[in-house]
């Protein structure tokens, strides 16, 4: 092994066997107990579910090659070499490992856990052989029908109306279909699904704990601890992702965290407010998905709903950021950033008045615009150098003054020549 490789493995390595001895010792009846007694039982969870995804995710990684369960290059997408999926496995199973040996679950628990493993089912198949989108969109749709008639189903209309209780029907379909999605679109860069789920997690914890929902705050930091063990393979400094979540994690991510935000009570002074903090929390994937939609629909990039859900395209948050800040990194932290700073909001929402809830929700939607019109000036700034001729004749005498000594080529003051230039990507 070269010592360039050698370097980017190690570390990788190191974290592998540090977070197997940690699930190894966090087994021990005596360490479960210990954080128990000291009414620590989220930490705990939280590290048994970091742990255990750190753990497993190389071991998940092997097999995915194996059995060439893995990611091309090519397209529209942007990573270079082939990557295995399944990386949204150990998270899926370090998630469910920290509740169901820390708790009893209860009824709406165990139904929303079923419900994430379907939906997760069914992307597994499509990682291994693509199926059409509108058939996971059905499945998805259906699964949620089968929870709403659980009982987990929003609340924001007069259940007593006829028209309230249809209305709450759509809202939990539109709710958790849409946010399933939008996870799913914004899996486009290293660690980003995986990191905005984690932010996300890490809000919704926050917030339960502040509105007394303690098993709620579990299920959020359980999937946070499984997050975060995930991402030191997905999202490093200098190497690219050596495994990706695949649709299997993206989904599951999605649709958990939004079946936990259709569960939860975050407000018991309004339903304004109640329903204004998820929303501050998710606004990210909402505002990505509304925007993409808009778009592809006033340029006539889809006209029908069979070629939205067919549609694919680099025109999400991430992919235009990435053409105005020219790193994918620096893209990525961006919308952690955006994330964190919106969730900060939804935390000031515990005694909010329902008008603070509104004008949070609109002072999210006039950040994610001045991003929006960031983005596109500098696109359209990109696209403009991208595509800039320069005459034959003045190209010839460009060249000639440029093979001089750059001194002598500006001695007499003449500006510096605009060349063409191209794109970054």
């Amino acid at each position: 092994m070269a010592a360039a490789e050698y370097r980017d493995v190690f570390p990788a390595r190191i974290f592998w066997m540090v977070s197997a001895a940690a699930c190894c010792a966090l087994l021990m009846p005596f360490a479960r107990i210990y954080f128990f007694d000291l009414g620590l039982r989220w930490l705990y969870i939280f590290l048994f579910s970091f742990s255990l995804a750190g753990a497993l995710t190389p071991v998940v990684k092997r097999i995915a090659l194996r059995l060439d369960l893995v990611d091309m290059p090519g397209g529209r997408k942007i990573h270079e070499k082939k990557t295995p999926l399944l990386g949204g496995v150990p998270i899926i199973i370090a998630f469910n490992a920290a509740l169901f040996a820390n708790m009893i679950p209860d009824r709406d628990m165990v139904v929303l856990l079923a419900g994430g493993l379907a939906v997760a089912a069914v992307s597994i198949v499509d990682d291994w052989r693509e199926i059409p989108a509108r058939f996971k969109l059905l499945v998805q749709v259906m699964v949620v029908l089968l929870m709403i008639h659980q009982g987990i189903v929003l609340d924001l209309f007069p259940i007593r109306e006829v028209w309230g209780k249809v209305m709450n029907i759509v809202f939990t379909i539109l709710w958790i279909v849409g946010i399933t999605n939008a996870m799913n679109f914004i899996d486009g860069m290293d660690g980003l699904a995986a990191g905005v789920a984690a932010i996300i997690s890490l809000f919704l914890g926050i917030v339960a704990y502040q509105t007394g929902q303690i098993v709620m705050g579990w299920i959020a930091i359980a999937l946070l601890g499984s997050c975060l063990g995930f991402l030191p393979y997905n999202f490093t400094r200098k190497r690219q992702a050596s495994i990706f979540l695949g649709d299997t994690g993206s989904t599951f991510l999605g649709f958990i965290l939004a079946a936990l935000a259709v569960k939860g009570e975050w407000a018991a002074q309004s339903e304004i407010v109640s329903f204004s903090a998820p929303v501050l929390i998710f606004w990210v994937l909402i505002f990505d998905m509304a925007y993409i939609t808009v778009e592809r629909i006033l340029t006539g990039k889809v006209n029908t709903f069979k070629e939205w859900v067919d549609y694919v395209g680099k025109d999400h948050m991430h992919h235009r950021l990435y053409e105005l800040l020219g790193d994918r990194r620096k893209a990525v932290l961006f919308i952690y950033f955006l994330c964190a700073t919106l969730g900060l909001s939804a935390v000031a929402l515990r005694n909010a008045r329902p008008i603070d809830g509104i004008l949070l929700v609109f002072q999210a939607f006039l950040i994610t615009v001045i991003v929006s019109i960031a983005e596109y000036s500098g696109r359209k700034r990109e696209n403009g150098h991208a595509v800039t001729e320069v005459p034959t004749g003045e190209k010839k005498k460009i060249e000639a003054r440029d093979s001089r000594p750059e001194g002598e080529a500006f001695a007499k003051g003449s500006p510096r020549p605009h060349s063409a230039s191209t794109s970054h990507k």
